[in-house]
């Protein structure tokens, strides 16, 4: 082996020593920023297009999904429940509303079985968003069929609709005959046939907002208004409506008087002809609870009601008070 001497290994040493002086350290790797935070975002959801609250099998109603405030390109999953069993899934897209201060979805949904109905929505965490849900919107899906002797949601349900209405209805949640007498009423006004059940037609009537009675004479305070074409009628107090009652007018025979009168006698009570709580308006014309009252005019020329009605209505109407009596 070759020996290297000491002056050689100085001479080395300073060659490395001044290479490594004129070599420049290597510059430090940058540490990127911090990715930004997602945004968040509150998630809601309702039912919209129900028959208060509720909705009717087979009958599509809205459920919509809202997010506060709308952030681009997120999603959101809507899950529909009957009771325990999952009977929708869908991936919704928003909208942006009021210039992006909030997103709107919204799915069309059918329940073809009563059920209790829950709705939920979430979002998944995503670069843009961070995890969102929804409280969950629970609603009853009915069968619109009701009739004498039915109980449960369907019957509250068109009990507080046909309430809303002023249609005098019982609030038993039991179908009886105030009930009936009442979706008469409806049925009535509204054109369809004549019968005491409360089908489909009559649930999708209330749901469309049908069944109003429109106030003809608003300048005439406290009065009746009374529609032979319809055989309804109601009181009104100025131009808001307080009842709308299922009636009876004259028969052909014995047609009731068209007119306006005014209430001169009131006689409580059953009489002899069976006229119940009468009160007359003219000549022996009268508002008067009977036995029967059919889906049709039949009377002698009274407007009959229900014996059940006949007390509030007699108690309602004053002297004076202005009876319109119109096709």
């Amino acid at each position: 082996m070759k020996r290297i001497g000491f002056a050689t290994i100085v001479a080395l040493g300073v060659t490395t020593a001044s290479a490594s002086a004129q070599t420049p350290p290597p510059a430090p790797t940058p540490t990127p920023p911090p990715a930004p935070a997602p945004a968040k975002a509150t998630l809601s959801i309702s039912a919209q297009d129900t028959l208060s609250g509720a909705a009717l099998t087979g009958r599509s109603f809205t459920a919509r999904v809202v997010m506060k405030p709308f952030v681009a390109n997120e999603t959101a999953v809507l899950r529909v429940y009957r009771g325990s069993k999952k009977i929708r899934v869908k991936t919704l897209t928003f909208k942006p509303v009021n210039g992006g201060a909030a997103g709107v979805a919204t799915l069309k949904v059918k329940s073809g079985k009563a059920g209790r109905l829950t709705l939920r929505a979430s979002h998944r965490a995503t670069p843009g968003l961070a995890t969102s849900v929804a409280k969950a919107a629970r609603l009853d899906a009915v069968s619109p069929y009701a009739a004498s002797g039915s109980r449960g949601a369907a019957v509250r349900i068109l009990q507080g609709k046909l309430a809303a209405l002023k249609y005098r209805v019982p609030r038993t949640g039991v179908y009886d005959s105030g009930t009936a007498n009442a979706v008469m009423a409806f049925r009535k006004l509204t054109g369809m046939s004549r019968t005491f059940t409360a089908t489909s037609e009559v649930f999708s009537g209330l749901l469309a907002g049908k069944g109003a009675f429109k106030v003809r004479h608003p300048g005439d305070g406290r009065h009746v208004e009374a529609r032979i074409s319809k055989q309804v009628f109601a009181l009104i107090d100025g131009g808001k409506v307080q009842a709308i009652y299922h009636t009876s007018t004259g028969a052909p025979s014995t047609p009731t008087i068209r007119g306006k009168f005014r209430v001169y006698m009131k006689t409580p009570g059953t009489n002899a002809k069976g006229m119940v709580h009468s009160t007359y308006f003219i000549r022996g014309y009268a508002i008067h609870g009977y036995a029967s009252v059919p889906p049709y005019n039949a009377s002698h020329g009274c407007l009959r009601v229900p014996i059940a009605n006949a007390r509030e209505i007699y108690d309602w109407l004053r002297m004076g008070n202005v009876v319109w009596v119109e096709e």
